[in-house]
């Protein structure tokens, strides 16, 4: 049997996490090490009744756990704006966000609440203008962001001349775009945020292949049913061929998130074969994702699209 792979975590007692997309896979996964370790957990959450049962399965797991949901819908900014809002009035620094939810392929194209792509408006908009509405307790936690990226981003490219994909729609090239520009997003990030001084660390991360419910069955998505793909991911993992499970899949982001030697700006990945599966490291940042003329035009994209602005106040 391999070995298998682990992320300690430090002491988290007094920090605040916010989770995105933490009532399933991964995220759940993220979410419960975190409180594990002490911090006050935040999911913010579309399903309500999914989110209150994550709550109840982690406080579950660790008695004690201080967790607790939030409603977001990532395809909606309005959404996000009144989430962001919240928190705001709260007025408690944040010191950890993982921008980690997303949706992945649906068959046809759909659009979100404001007219985008669907992947591209939850996936990179979404959370684009959800980071950039809580720069200001962000930066008074000196907190650290961590984006989930993909696999997938390792080719192709931003669709510049048709962002949206109005003019021919391939799921597959449409979530590989929302990667690479959450690649992107998480590395300017920590450019601008040097180059601001406002304290904020940056990263992005990616989980390999790992037997997660993005390609199961969502009829919300136009999914009635598992596809080949989970299917076939979810034998693998389950024997740790070139795969693996939840368990496995998080640490990277984990170790991108709270690890002491984790760094801003790089990205982290598992460091086996091709980086499909296995331990979590830092890996070289994909091609499409290292121009930094791209990443900033990407940026200024983004506050166009969204009417977001990365301002203090």
């Amino acid at each position: 049997m391999a070995h298998k792979a682990k992320v300690d975590v430090a002491d988290l007692t007094g920090r605040l996490a916010v989770v995105t997309g933490g009532s399933d896979g991964v995220g759940f996964g993220l979410a419960g090490r975190l409180a594990a370790a002490g911090a006050e957990v935040i999911l913010p959450v579309r399903n309500p009744a999914k989110g209150d049962d994550a709550v109840a399965r982690i406080i579950a797991a660790a008695p004690g756990a201080r967790v607790s949901t939030r409603q977001l819908d990532l395809s909606s900014l309005q959404s996000v704006a009144d989430l962001a809002g919240q928190l705001l009035a709260e007025g408690r620094p944040i010191h950890l966000l993982i921008n980690n939810a997303g949706v992945m392929n649906p068959p046809t194209r759909q659009v979100t609440e404001d007219g985008f792509e669907l992947q591209w408006g939850t996936n990179h908009l979404g959370h684009f203008a959800l980071t950039a509405r809580l720069l200001p307790l962000l930066r008074a936690g000196g907190a650290r962001v961590t984006t989930q990226s993909s696999i997938s981003a390792r080719t192709g490219a931003i669709n510049w001349s048709d962002l949206n994909f109005e003019d021919s729609y391939t799921a597959g090239r449409a979530y590989t775009q929302s990667k690479i520009a959450n690649l992107m997003f998480g590395l300017e990030l920590h450019r601008r945020s040097a180059e601001a001084g406002w304290g904020i660390t940056s990263n992005a991360a990616h989980p390999g292949i790992t037997a997660t419910n993005l390609l199961a069955a969502q009829p919300q998505l136009g999914r009635p049913k598992d596809t080949l793909g989970v299917r076939l991911i979810r034998f693998l993992a389950g024997r740790g061929v070139l795969t693996q499970t939840v368990d496995q899949g998080l640490l990277p982001a984990l170790l991108a998130a709270t690890g002491y030697a984790a760094e801003g700006g790089k990205f982290y990945g598992p460091g086996g074969f091709m980086n499909l599966s296995g331990p979590p490291a830092e890996q070289a940042v994909y091609r499409p994702a290292r121009d930094t003329v791209d990443a900033a035009r990407l940026w200024e994209t983004s506050e166009q699209l969204t009417g977001v602005r990365f301002a203090l106040t």
